[in-house]
């Protein structure tokens, strides 16, 4: 094995070790609706409230973010593994199915926005970077739901994880 091989291997072991909040990104608009599973998902700032979005840029979906020009980062709560699954592709739910569910609203900006999530973050696409392997997008948010209850999401070691809140946790 090559010496540029081995150290992306061990980078990408490395960054299974980072936990990180599970998300499912979706768009609708003129080019279609779809959507994705994301980790690689943070804030930038506050003023303006603004996210970075990284998909890779073999995803089937780029084209249809980009010519949309808006997105819905969807902050998933624990018992939405399944959905994390479908929209990562670990199963055999088309995309089309996977909207065809009694479990989405449009947001204000169009967007599809996914029920009993912990938040959802609707915004514009306002900058699109390549880095490597992948698209970097700069998104300004112009829409936020919160909600108070649940418990958090994350993928760690290779796989999805309930994270849980003492508070919460504490009252049960």
């Amino acid at each position: 094995m090559s010496v540029e091989n081995e150290h992306r291997l061990n980078f990408r072991d490395s960054m299974a070790s980072l936990s990180a909040a599970v998300n499912i990104i979706t768009t609708d608009g003129p080019a279609g609706k779809c959507g994705l599973t994301a980790t690689a998902v943070c804030s930038v700032t506050d003023t303006p409230p603004t996210l970075m979005v990284c998909i890779n840029r073999n995803s089937a979906t780029n084209p249809v973010f980009q010519e949309n020009g808006h997105l819905c980062v969807n902050i998933l709560n624990h018992e939405q593994e399944l959905m994390a699954r479908h929209f990562a592709g670990m199963t055999n739910i088309s995309m089309e199915e996977r909207f065809n569910w009694n479990i989405w609203q449009t947001g204000t900006l169009g967007q599809p926005i996914l029920e009993e999530t912990l938040a959802n973050l609707e915004g514009h696409i306002k900058q699109i970077q390549e880095v490597g392997t992948h698209y970097v997008y700069l998104v300004e948010v112009k829409q936020i739901r919160v909600r108070e209850e649940g418990h958090g999401l994350i993928y760690f070691k290779r796989d999805f994880h309930a994270v849980m809140d003492k508070q919460m946790a504490a009252t049960v």
